[in-house]
C-alpha cells in the first residue's frame, strides 16, 4: 500500500476505534416506539436497535450490547448516519452500504464517516459485524418479529 493509502489506513482504523470506545447514542431509550434485537452467532455480537419515528422519519436512534470493535463503531456510526432521517433514504443507504460493504460503493453515493468500514470487504466473517446493526435497523423498521442474524 502506498504512504498515503496507509496514512488513510490509519485514520479510519482511528474512526474505528474512537467509535468502539465512545460509541455514539449508546443508550435505552425509554420512548422508543420500534426496537429489534441483532445477533451474530458467529462472533458472539449481540445489540438491541431503539428507534423514536414520527411522520416517517427517524427522530432518535440508539442502542446497546456488545460485540466486536467493527460491530460496535458500526452501530455508532449508524446511528449518526441516520438520524433526522426519512424512511425511505435509510433502506436506500442500508442498500448501498451493504453493497459498499460486499461488492462495490455505488457511484455518486457520499458514505461520509460510513466509508471508514469499506475496508472490512476484504474480510467476509467482518461483513457480517459490520452489518449487524444495520440488519437490526432494518428489523425495528419493519417490526420484525425475529432478531436479526447475520449468519
Amino acid at each position: 500500500m502506498s504512504e498515503h493509502g496507509g496514512d488513510l489506513r490509519e485514520l479510519y482504523q482511528e474512526v474505528i476505534f474512537d467509535h468502539n470506545r465512545q460509541p455514539r447514542n449508546f443508550h435505552s431509550m425509554p420512548q422508543a416506539n420500534h426496537t429489534a434485537e441483532g445477533y451474530n452467532p458467529l462472533c458472539g455480537d449481540q445489540l438491541t436497535v431503539y428507534l423514536r419515528m414520527e411522520g416517517g422519519v427517524i427522530a432518535d436512534v440508539s442502542f446497546v450490547g456488545h460485540g466486536c470493535a467493527i460491530s460496535t463503531a458500526s452501530a455508532s456510526l449508524m446511528t449518526e448516519a441516520v438520524k433526522g432521517r426519512p424512511l425511505a433514504e435509510v433502506e436506500a443507504l442500508f442498500k448501498d452500504f451493504h453493497a459498499l460493504l460486499t461488492d462495490k460503493a455505488p457511484e455518486g453515493r457520499d458514505f461520509g464517516k460510513l466509508e471508514v468500514l469499506a475496508g472490512v470487504r476484504e474480510f467476509p466473517a467482518r461483513v457480517k459485524c459490520a452489518t449487524l446493526a444495520w440488519h437490526t435497523l432494518h428489523n425495528a423498521i419493519t417490526d420484525a418479529s425475529d432478531a436479526a442474524k447475520t449468519e
